[in-house]
């Protein structure tokens, strides 16, 4: 059956003044031009002038998370120690006495006091029950009293405070144990919620980072019914990025696409944990690196022992020079140009020197990068400065720098450290904080759209052309040019290979 979208205007290179396209009976462009010369079509869909684009991919989320932050106990936005109990203890009320309590979002460093909870106050709020409560970054958490008691073990594992917040291997034993209270079902509901908000904002495609956590196999559980759910029902299509070290062929049989994502080679900014070369000006430490350029090499070489993708979540430049040194490492044994056509990934690559945005260039890396951590943490006066000092933070998540030198950049949000919210990644990219390293609209837009496909080896999707998929938005914007991304036009439908996932009520 063919559908034919007429009357509006279409954002396509292959046809700038095309007011109509066609789309077959497989999901892909089969025309494009003008109202009068559209062939014959089986449906018809009216734009009423409206604006046709790509649709959005977002290249690095949590769906499970960011659906729990939609409809559970979600501390983003909290301006206080008294305001995230006051939230947590209006969400305990009605629990059972023996629930498990777990939120996301609390940012003390936009906090006016950035006094956390203590335990004493934790355990009134939360009722004595066992509960975690990660940080926005999602490097660091909260632990209830009855949490600990119920795991006295973790005390002895790396990044244990015995009043304070949790980091490091101590802060993933402890999120892991909360996690599994969590039913199949609940986390089914999440993903559901989390996948039809991003359809209702004109995402067509997610990269899910799935983590492997030690001890549990819950996040294996979660990652494949992600992906089967995504494959049987009328939401985004999920690709699945799986995060455990030399672990390529155990990706595959999770159905992931590639070995990837959040492999963790250092933490979080606001966690004082992602691993620099000079110190924090707020802290005596350096981070932490959990991989090392030898760990790197290994898990490229396992990758391509598998043929599948590789990538690293690295934050800190001593992070980012372990990834380029190990993969370096790798394509001495495997060759420079097999390394370069697996398109291995870095997520959020936020402090970068020349000497390391040139190892991207050697080596084909992609940036998968966050723009809205730029708009949430950077500036002169936000969170990068009082961690890194001025000069590090205008630094900090140098897009246009990347992409100047031909570094590919794919869009991501991250959801839920920050919301899916791809309109708002775009204006973020163009009103970067740092005015070099802001990108054009046109740029910044492709780097939305067509930058997750590349990202994933595909070339050919993301773009409004004869041949390519039919995946697109319709946007509530009578013009042929995008709008101004800080006043994001509502989203009126989308599409995913021809099929629709989402059309506005």
């Amino acid at each position: 059956m063919t559908t034919l979208y007429r009357g509006g205007h279409i954002l396509s290179p292959a046809a700038p003044a095309a007011t109509a396209l066609q789309v077959d009976d497989n999901g892909v462009i089969s025309w494009l031009g003008a109202d009068a010369d559209a062939p014959q079509s089986d449906v018809i869909v009216e734009l009423e002038g409206r604006l046709v684009t790509p649709a959005f991919v977002d290249a690095h989320a949590h769906i499970t998370g960011l659906g729990a932050d939609l409809i559970g106990l979600n501390l983003a936005g909290t301006s206080s120690a008294a305001d995230l109990l006051e939230r947590v203890a209006a969400h305990v009320r009605d629990l059972p006495g023996d629930a498990v309590v777990a939120g996301h979002g609390w940012d003390e460093s936009t906090w006016a006091d950035p006094r956390l909870p203590t335990l004493a106050e934790l355990d009134r709020a939360t009722g004595g029950r066992k509960a975690y409560l990660s940080r926005v970054c999602g490097h660091q958490g909260l632990a209830s009293p009855a949490l600990r008691a119920a795991h006295p073990e973790y005390a002895a594992k790396e990044g244990f405070a015995a009043e304070g917040p949790l980091t490091l291997h101590s802060h993933k034993s402890y999120r892991a144990a909360a996690a599994e209270s969590v039913t199949d079902g609940q986390r089914a509901e999440f993903q559901r919620a989390a996948l039809g908000r991003a359809a209702s904002l004109g995402v067509a495609a997610l990269h899910e980072c799935g983590i492997g956590l030690a001890g549990t196999s819950v996040p294996e559980r979660e990652f494949a019914a992600l992906l089967r759910l995504s494959r049987e029902e009328d939401v985004p299509r999920v690709v699945g990025y799986w995060g455990e070290l030399c672990a390529a062929e155990k990706a595959r049989d999770l159905g992931a696409h590639a070995c990837g994502g959040d492999l963790s080679v250092d933490g979080s900014i606001g966690a004082h944990t992602a691993a620099l070369r000079e110190a924090y000006v707020d802290a005596d430490t350096l981070g932490h690196a959990y991989l090392s350029a030898e760990d790197v090499e290994n898990h490229i070489l396992d990758c391509h022992r598998h043929g599948i993708q590789g990538g690293f979540h690295a934050i800190g430049d001593q992070a980012i020079a372990n990834v380029v040194a190990g993969v370096g490492a790798a394509a001495q044994q495997v060759g420079v140009e097999a390394v370069r056509g697996m398109r291995h990934r870095v997520e959020h690559a936020e402090l970068l020197d020349k000497q390391l945005i040139a190892g991207f260039v050697a080596f084909g890396l992609h940036a998968s990068v966050q723009p809205a951590f730029d708009a949430a943490w950077g500036g002169p006066d936000a969170m990068y400065a009082r961690r890194l000092g001025k000069e590090r933070a205008l630094a900090a998540n140098p897009f246009a720098s990347l992409a100047g030198v031909g570094v590919p950049l794919a869009f991501g949000s991250d959801a839920p450290v920050t919301p899916c919210d791809p309109w708002g990644g775009v204006a973020a990219a163009v009103w970067h904080h740092n005015p070099a390293q802001r990108l054009s609209l046109k740029s910044a837009f492709a780097a939305a759209t067509r930058g997750g496909w590349r990202a994933m080896g595909d070339d050919v999707a993301g773009v409004l052309v004869p041949g390519a998929p039919a995946t697109l938005a319709v946007w509530e914007h009578r013009s042929a040019d995008l709008p101004d991304p800080r006043v994001a036009p509502s989203c009126v439908r989308t599409v995913l290979a021809g099929r629709t996932i989402f059309v506005e009520e």
